[in-house]
C-alpha cells in the first residue's frame, strides 16, 4: 500500500554506500518537514534506496509530494519500521521536468495507396449458381 504526504525538505543526511549478495546499494535519508493544519511542526525520515539521482535534485526548504510504503522488519528480538520513497514530485508538477527537449516524432509516412472497394456485387450467371447442398 503506497501513502502520499507534502513536505518542505529540511535535511539531506549523508549517503550510506556498502555491497551485498545482489551487488553494490546505496542509501540515503532525507528529513521533511510534514505540511499539515497541526501548530506543531512534524518531521519524518525517509528512506531512498538505490535513488541517488532523486537524491541528487531536492533543494532545501521545497516542496515535494511524496509517495511512501511503511516498512518493518524484525532483527534480534527487536523492531524496525523504515518510511521507504517510492516517487518523488516537485509540489504542483504536471509532468516531469526535463533539462533537455525531448526528441520529436518523425513524421509518419503517407500509407500506400489502397485499390479501391467495390460498392456492388456482380450479378451471377445461371452457370455460375450452384446447389452443392446435400439434402
Amino acid at each position: 500500500m503506497e501513502f502520499v504526504f507534502e513536505g518542505l525538505v529540511s535535511t539531506v543526511l549523508p549517503a550510506q554506500t556498502g555491497t551485498s549478495a545482489r551487488g553494490e546499494w546505496h542509501s540515503q535519508n532525507v528529513v521533511f518537514e510534514m505540511q499539515n493544519n497541526s501548530p506543531y511542526t512534524r518531521k519524518v525520515s525517509v528512506k531512498f534506496f538505490n535513488k541517488r539521482d532523486e537524491v541528487a535534485r531536492l533543494v532545501v526548504g521545497a516542496a515535494y509530494n511524496v509517495t511512501f510504503d511503511i516498512e518493518s522488519r524484525e532483527y534480534n528480538g527487536r523492531w524496525y519500521t523504515d518510511v521507504i520513497a517510492r516517487r518523488i514530485e516537485p509540489k504542483g508538477a504536471t509532468q516531469p521536468q526535463y533539462s533537455e527537449p525531448l526528441p520529436t516524432p518523425a513524421a509518419p509516412t503517407a500509407a500506400p495507396a489502397a485499390a479501391p472497394m467495390p460498392t456492388e456485387e456482380p450479378a451471377m450467371t445461371a452457370a455460375q449458381v450452384v446447389d452443392d447442398l446435400p439434402f
